[in-house]
């Protein structure tokens, strides 16, 4: 698996790398097990030049494990200061299909070919590895597009990428473009590189990958120019299911799921494939009953294997087990007839989603006890003191006692010997009390922990 979110994903509309999220991120993909990171062109700004110098620096050190791939185009200047990089592979790109040859290069067939040749020769004199990148192959003619894979692999590069560049691949189309080229020059390494337009990219890397292909391109997020690329989470995943083996740490993927959210300012749907927030909560009473007896029910793999866990969504379509689940989870056990009466309640609500304390308020409504977490009115503390080893604590905790907004005092073992609760209707009472207990003679050292919320017991009652 290649990892472009360096490259591609940062030609995501609205997308800037700063250099240290740019070297954070590379040691991440290279720390979660991604083979191959394409960390950016050189020659579209200077510090992308800057970081890739860290990146490749990291590599050299030992910090960093994938194939560091630089891209650049097809031009002698940009080949040159990729090169001095002196990156793991150059990534050379040239457009190949009739529109792009027509329109952006204005070449004809044959000159394409020449140009490829020639600029991928170059870059391998610079004793790094190449993969040429075939713009566009997805609409080129299929016999020019082997042509285009012999010329690349004649001239040094050991791999191709075959870039679906606008997304039109179907499956179909993708396993038999695939095929025949691996059929036609079995001796060089195939990319996938989807884009998702049509949002197939991860079904088309899939049957690239049947076809004869052996490196994805992926970005995380699924970030990239218009509607993306392959994301890097759901092919994983996808993989994992259909092929049972695991490219990378499949339980880091929230993990580098959230960084890239918060490099990039772009944050994925609730409904985003393997990650999204609602990916593995069940909201359907028939589902959540489904998933209490058997996740499997309705679950493709176990949320533990991505490093997701399992949620109920609570509201009108809920049924009984869920919500005695969702009880049960907060420690609460209630008879059949409560429960009865709980989930008529829950029925009758128009709630999007029922938080834990929703719950609670519907059973304290029909139960007539205090389940809910109290916020004090007042300021309630506790204050943890010291005892001089010469002074005969007892005497210490008496007068503390007596002091005025302290409502029990109690003798304890461990690092301090007295612990005093205090009530205060507001910080200066508060701290005046604190000060009067520190004046106590004996009194080495206090600490004080404010309480922010009461719990109710175990039975229910506060």
């Amino acid at each position: 698996m290649l990892d472009s979110t360096l490259r591609e994903g940062e030609q995501t509309p609205g997308v800037v790398f700063s250099e240290e999220w740019r070297v954070r991120i590379a040691k991440a993909l290279s720390d979660i097990g991604v083979a191959m990171v394409e960390v950016g062109d050189p020659n579209v700004a200077p510090d992308i030049k800057s970081a890739i110098k860290k990146i490749v620096a990291l590599k050299k050190d030992g910090e960093i494990a994938s194939e560091i791939v630089v891209h650049s185009r097809a031009v002698r200047q940009d080949i040159e200061n990729a090169a001095s990089l002196e990156p793991d592979r150059i990534a050379v790109f040239y457009g190949v299909s009739d529109i792009h040859l027509r329109h952006k290069h204005r070449k004809s067939r044959e000159e394409a070919l020449q140009v490829i040749a020639e600029m991928v020769s170059m870059a391998k004199s610079h004793g790094v590895k190449v993969r040429f990148t075939a713009e566009d192959a997805s609409r080129a003619d299929l016999d020019y597009l082997i042509q285009v894979v012999k010329t690349a692999r004649d001239a040094g590069a050991d791999r191709v990428s075959i870039a679906d560049t606008v997304g039109v691949f179907t499956p179909d189309r993708a396993r038999e473009v695939f095929s025949k080229v691996k059929a036609a020059v079995p001796d060089v390494g195939l990319d996938i590189h989807a884009h998702n337009d049509f949002g197939m990219a991860v079904a088309n890397s899939l049957a690239a990958v049947e076809g004869g292909a052996d490196v994805v391109h992926t970005t995380v997020n699924g970030l990239g120019e218009r509607a993306g690329i392959t994301p890097l989470q759901a092919f994983a995943a996808a993989y994992y299911y259909h092929k049972g083996a695991k490219l990378v740490k499949l339980e880091k993927l929230p993990e580098i799921t959230a960084m890239v959210e918060v490099a990039s300012g772009i944050t994925v749907m609730p409904t985003f494939p393997i990650v999204g927030e609602n990916v593995f909560t069940h909201k359907a009473g028939v589902h959540q009953a489904g998933v209490l007896a058997n996740p499997e029910t309705y679950e493709p793999i176990p949320p533990e294997v991505v490093g997701r866990t399992r949620d109920f969504s609570l509201d009108k379509y809920s049924g009984r087990k869920a919500i005695q689940h969702r009880l049960e989870r907060m420690g609460i056990s209630v008879p059949p007839e409560v429960l009865d009466k709980v989930v008529e309640e829950v029925k009758r609500t128009n709630a999007r989603r029922l938080r834990d304390e929703d719950l609670l308020e519907i059973l304290e409504k029909v139960t007539n006890a205090v389940y809910k977490a109290r916020v004090n009115k007042h300021i309630e503390a506790y204050v943890w003191l010291k005892v001089a080893n010469n002074v005969y604590t007892t005497s210490v905790a008496r007068r503390v006692a007596a002091i005025r907004n302290v409502v029990a005092v109690s003798e304890v073992t461990g690092e301090y010997d007295i612990v005093a609760k205090v009530v205060a209707d507001n910080t200066e009472e508060l701290n005046a009390t604190i000060e009067s207990i520190r004046e106590v003679k004996g009194v080495v050292s206090t600490l004080t922990s404010l309480v922010l919320k009461e719990i109710p017991v175990s039975n229910g009652r506060a």
